[in-house]
């Protein structure tokens, strides 16, 4: 009991059922600074990444995934803003909370695009290449139609296009597996 009337400044109230999630202060200046310090460290690795590539395909992922890692932090990071500084502007900050939302579906399917795009995964992952595309387009258009309504299944399909992309492994030639085995022992 001592613990938690001590730190009671930190923590925010339970949110209600279907109500938004009101974070204190503090959980807003966090949010904020956590996320534009990564701003600067995402757009350099993006560009080094970039000029490391050596062929036209890998340049292509190297910006696919650059541009999902920034789009990430800094919609993010104006959301946090808006809504820890500007939220009497509740239309701006209901359209920054959707965008941080949407950008989170489109980050997933960067992520998996190195490892989809550059690998020699088999028939599974030329039909996951374009399916997590497809997800994420399904994320957005399911935020638009019910954002704030269905957390649970927001979160499904948050899970299920952050694990769905896993199951090329079943379909993987041999010697890649041999060598992501081995990369990942190592």
């Amino acid at each position: 009991m001592r613990f938690q009337s001590r730190f009671q400044r930190f923590m925010n109230h339970r949110a209600p059922a279907n109500g938004r999630y009101k974070p204190t202060c503090y959980e807003h200046a966090a949010n904020c600074y956590t996320h534009a310090f990564l701003i600067v460290p995402a757009i350099v690795g993006s560009a080094l990444l970039h000029r490391l590539s050596d062929d036209c395909w890998e340049k292509i992922t190297a910006w696919i995934y650059g541009m999902g890692l920034c789009a990430l932090f800094i919609v993010s990071t104006v959301f946090h803003i808006v809504s820890w500084k500007k939220s009497h502007l509740r239309t701006v900050e209901h359209c920054f909370h959707m965008c941080d939302r949407m950008v989170i579906y489109f980050f997933i399917a960067a992520s998996y695009a190195p490892w989809l795009n550059l690998r020699e995964l088999g028939p599974l992952a030329s039909h996951m290449r374009w399916f997590i595309w497809l997800m994420a387009a399904g994320g957005t258009i399911y935020v638009f139609l019910y954002h704030e309504k269905y957390k649970v299944v927001e979160l499904f399909f948050y899970l299920t296009m952050g694990f769905s992309p896993a199951l090329v492994v079943t379909s993987m030639v041999r010697s890649s597996f041999i060598v992501l085995v081995t990369s990942l022992n190592h």
